[in-house]
């Protein structure tokens, strides 16, 4: 019997321009997500959580908190390409196209724009991604850069201290 390391994320190594990540889970959203993200958040745009209201615009039904979205799509690349983030540098150019309502499940993937070494910390790296964000019927949701400093291999923090070996039964 052999153990096999599960997955353990991106280093900075690991990222090269031009790179595109397609994120495995896609997610449908409810109309729970939304109202408890909106009062979590404090968004008090009736928009969100009155279904009365929300009949009335031209969209005939609450739409899903923007920010929601913005941070569902974050989580959704995080596996592929900040798991092993130290830090968030900056979101920026974020586009919403298209409004997202509950039931939608969404989709998404990174494009890798650049990589340098960082300047202050020698044990990591600086990378850019745009980020797309799609509903099951391929339109475009959202769409942002986004800039993480990430650990180099090396320097990689261990998520647990080492196992003891596989007993055999």
């Amino acid at each position: 019997m052999s153990e096999k390391p599960g997955w353990q994320g991106r280093c900075y190594e690991d990222f090269e321009v031009g790179d595109v990540y397609v994120h495995r889970l896609g997610r449908t959203v409810t109309e729970v997500d939304n109202i408890w993200f909106t009062l979590l958040t404090l968004n008090t745009n009736p928009i969100h959580f009155d279904s009365h209201l929300a009949a009335q615009t031209e969209f005939g039904k609450p739409l899903v908190d923007s920010t929601f979205t913005l941070a569902l799509v974050t989580g959704q690349s995080v596996s592929d390409i900040s798991e092993n983030a130290i830090a968030n540098l900056a979101w920026s150019d974020i586009n919403l196209p298209h409004p997202v309502f509950a039931g939608d499940t969404i989709y998404s993937r990174s494009h890798v724009l650049g990589k340098r070494e960082s300047k202050s910390r020698p044990h990591a790296g600086i990378v850019e991604v745009k980020t797309e964000g799609f509903n099951q019927d391929g339109t475009l949701v959202i769409s942002f850069k986004r800039t993480f400093m990430v650990y180099k291999r090396a320097y990689r923090i261990q998520p647990h201290p080492p196992l003891p070996p596989v007993q055999a039964d």
